[in-house]
């Protein structure tokens, strides 16, 4: 039987307690974004931010000619690796600003320089909008960014659907032939379109549902989803061949919607012969660094994820 770990089982409680008793239904995206904008807004309002480190906006243009933001954060000392950072949200939310804080910390912890992409949303702007903007990112950050910090190597980074994205950006890259990126680092990574159901014994630990996936993905893939056209672009979980991807770094809770489809992906970056880490945290919900950054766990989880990143 799974349990929840103690310090995370009091968060779980507060977030059930703020939250209405009635999910909204499948396909309210509306809902679930200002849920979540107002999650983030409420985690960055209370978190320490690290004055040390340097900030600079900026935009560059996507393929499309979108004008995509950019936010450079500098650390204190000379960095060696570049850090494209893309935040959660389940594809129809979140923003840099809700992430600055996660920025800041990386940044000052990690004596990374971390850029923060502020992608486009579904529905709004559905597939290929997003990996697109993370594409330019990643390519206006090997193009340019070293003139800055030279012989630094440039990896990808995000949770959730970022990290999903992360992924997806790493083999769009791939098979663009951008880069190099030194490594792609999948934090509770939302990787598959095809998730649509929960273990019996997981289910009252979600803090992302099955319904909240299918309507992420919905507004994500339009009238793809649930069809066999979906690409690997979009949903990198259906990708033929990894061959040639950089080395990952993988990481989600027991307690996850995602923890299958982790375990799978870093199976399959194995057998294709691309170096990999996989740490699966019992008694971890998604979120649960964020949720809870104090506990234990997320010391712990927060501490290997500093560790991958100065060891690039």
């Amino acid at each position: 039987m799974l349990n929840i770990d103690d310090e995370l089982a009091g968060v779980v409680a507060a977030l059930a307690a703020a939250i209405p008793p009635s999910p909204p239904v499948v396909g309210d995206w509306q809902t679930r974004r200002a849920t979540i904008d107002g999650l983030y807004s409420w985690l960055a309002a209370t978190a320490t931010s690290d004055d040390r480190v340097e900030v600079v906006d900026f935009t560059v243009p996507a393929s499309d000619g979108h004008t995509v933001p950019l936010r450079l954060y500098k650390p204190p000392t000379v960095p060696s690796v570049l850090v494209v950072y893309l935040h959660g949200g389940g594809l129809i939310a979140g923003s840099i600003d809700g992430y600055d804080h996660v920025c800041r910390r990386y940044a000052a912890e990690a004596g990374v320089a971390v850029i923060a992409v502020d992608y486009r949303l579904a529905p709004e702007s559905p597939f290929p909008a997003a990996v697109e903007d993370c594409v330019a990112a990643v390519r206006w950050t090997i193009d340019h960014a070293r003139e800055r910090v030279p012989g630094a190597r440039v990896a990808i980074m995000g949770d959730s659907a970022g990290g999903g994205l992360a992924a997806a950006t790493a083999l769009a890259c791939h098979e663009r032939a951008i880069g190099p990126l030194a490594a792609q680092i999948l934090i509770y990574p939302m990787l598959d379109d095809r998730t649509a159901h929960a273990a019996e014994d997981v289910a009252p630990f979600l803090t992302w549902s099955a319904g909240d996936n299918i309507t992420g993905w919905q507004a994500y893939l339009g009238d793809r989803y649930g069809t066999d056209d979906v690409p690997a672009s979009a949903s990198v979980a259906r990708a033929g061949s990894l061959r040639g991807l950089p080395a990952a770094y993988l990481e989600v809770g027991q307690l996850d919607l995602f923890c299958a489809e982790t375990v799978l992906y870093a199976t399959r970056l194995m057998e294709h012969g691309v170096a990999v880490n996989l740490s699966v945290r019992p008694g971890a919900f998604h979120g649960f660094d964020q949720f809870a950054p104090d506990s234990l766990l997320a010391w712990k989880a927060f501490a290997d994820r500093v560790a991958f990143l100065q060891s690039l």
